[in-house]
Formats: structure tokens, C-alpha cells, sequence
């Protein structure tokens, strides 16, 4: 199944673990962050992600809906989250739902989508 996939790039994400997580991302993944821009491969990911990532001691992904379809060949998975990151005393909470589309057993697309606005405010409060 592709829940597979996409869980345990999840969980390299929550676990700080950039190296590991961009692993299950094919070399030449598009990564849309709907509301921010998108970037094409596990470099521009990387170059996305770890200053974010970096910000926070605690990640957590809760998935509260996940629906798939396909194999871990060639499968789909769509999911419902609450992105939590947490800094100083102060958890930032993003609503996201998230497409992931897997080819050849890695990630091909990564799309989220979330309100920008909601980010933005909640990124103010951390000072």
C-alpha cells in the first residue's frame, strides 16, 4: 500500500530526520506547498524544509482521515492533518490536507494544502 510510504516519510519528518524522510521522495518529486510556491526535486525540498523544520524541537503529524488507493508501485494517498510544531513554550497548529502520489515505491507529488494566513498568524505568535 502507499500508506506505507507516506507514513514513514511522516514519521522521518516528525523524528527531525531530513535525510531519511527525503529518501521516500523520487529524485525528481514536485513538491507543491499550495498557498506558498512549489519546487521540483529533494534538493529544492530540502532547501524548503530544513530552515522551517529547524525553527521547532517537536513535530507531530496527526492524521485524522486517510484514504489511498493503488500499491506502493503506483498508489495515491490523500489525507486530513493537524501539523503540529512546537518551539519555546508554544505549539503552532496548521489544518492541512496533503495528496501524495507514489510511482516506482517513492514519492512523486506532495501537494498540502492549508490556509497561508492561518501559518502566517500562528508564525507571528512564536516572537
Amino acid at each position: 500500500m502507499p500508506t506505507v510510504i507516506v507514513e514513514s516519510f511522516i514519521r522521518a519528518i516528525e523524528r527531525h530526520d531530513l535525510d531519511l524522510a527525503l529518501t521516500y521522495l523520487a529524485e525528481d518529486c514536485d513538491y507543491d506547498n499550495v498557498p506558498m510556491g512549489s519546487v521540483k526535486g529533494r534538493d529544492g525540498v530540502r532547501a524548503t524544509l530544513a530552515p522551517f523544520l529547524g525553527m521547532f524541537d517537536t513535530i507531530e503529524w496527526v492524521t485524522s482521515h486517510q484514504v489511498s488507493s493503488g500499491s506502493a508501485d503506483d498508489g495515491v494517498v490523500m489525507n486530513e492533518r493537524l501539523d503540529r510544531f512546537h518551539s519555546g513554550e508554544r505549539w503552532l497548529e496548521l489544518p492541512v490536507a496533503g495528496l501524495f502520489v507514489v510511482r516506482g515505491g517513492q514519492i512523486t507529488l506532495w501537494r498540502d494544502y492549508f490556509d497561508k494566513e492561518t501559518l502566517l498568524s500562528a508564525m507571528a505568535t512564536l516572537g
